[in-house]
């Protein structure tokens, strides 16, 4: 198997977790004044980031890259920090966290009946929905530490969004340009389903976060353009501005 150059993805997971040693965790001890309703979402969304990854990153490995292993490996570790962190979080503000959720279970299941670029695809939707749901918790969060938490993810949401999107490119590089499309629009409707989801079911949350239910769907919806773009277009490109 060709090596695609993902050893510079590798790099650039490693250089991020250097730097988290250096900058150690936020303040825990300073305690978080959450809302009760952004308290529910937050445990709803710690639930989804707190994954081993072994079916995804087994997958990887049978795509016969190691190198790109070694990145899906260091990008698994990144979800398990957020996980990690959310925990702290609520426990700064008095909460703990659920030992499941109905969505995440159903999320799970799905992503490991797949292959890797079914899985990818997949995992892709709940990654374009955290780019915004993290901005609305670090811009519209009262309490520091949870602005700061969340910021914290939404910087890691955003370098994991083109690391997909380049191998989903490279997968459906084959495709005639008429199935690319095709799966672009599939992807664009199953996003756009479960931004509404997650608005209606995190709709209190988002109202204390100052954002209403269907800016929320509209601009996650909007994001949906650009890198379904990226993903099934040839050559491969990187999405900028999301």
């Amino acid at each position: 198997m060709i090596n695609r150059g993902y050893g510079t993805w590798v790099r650039d997971f490693e250089a991020e977790r250097e730097r988290r040693a250096t900058v150690g965790d936020p303040l825990w001890s300073r305690g978080a004044a959450l809302d009760p309703a952004l308290v529910r979402s937050l445990q709803r969304f710690q639930v989804g980031e707190d994954g081993d990854g072994s079916a995804l990153i087994g997958k990887a490995e049978r795509a016969g890259d190691p190198v790109y292993a070694e990145a899906v490996r260091l990008f698994v570790a990144e979800e398990q920090n957020h996980a990690r962190t959310l925990a702290l979080l609520l426990a700064a503000g008095g909460a703990g966290t659920l030992s499941g959720h109905w969505s995440d279970a159903v999320f799970v299941r799905l992503r490991r009946l797949l292959g890797l670029r079914m899985e990818l695809l997949v995992l892709m939707v709940a990654e374009v929905v955290a780019l915004r749901y993290y901005r609305a918790v670090r811009d519209g969060a009262a309490d520091p530490l949870a602005a700061e938490v969340a910021g914290r993810i939404l910087a890691d949401e955003e370098r994991h969004v083109p690391f997909h999107c380049r191998r989903l490119c490279e997968g459906f590089a084959g495709l005639p340009a008429p199935a690319r499309r095709a799966v672009a629009g599939g992807w664009r409707i199953v996003l756009a389903a479960a931004a509404v989801l997650v608005a209606v079911d995190h709709g209190p949350a988002l109202r204390h976060l100052g954002v209403r239910r269907r800016a929320f769907i509209a601009e996650t919806v909007r994001l949906s353009v650009p890198l379904a773009a990226a993903f099934t277009s040839a050559p491969a490109r990187t999405p900028t501005g999301v």
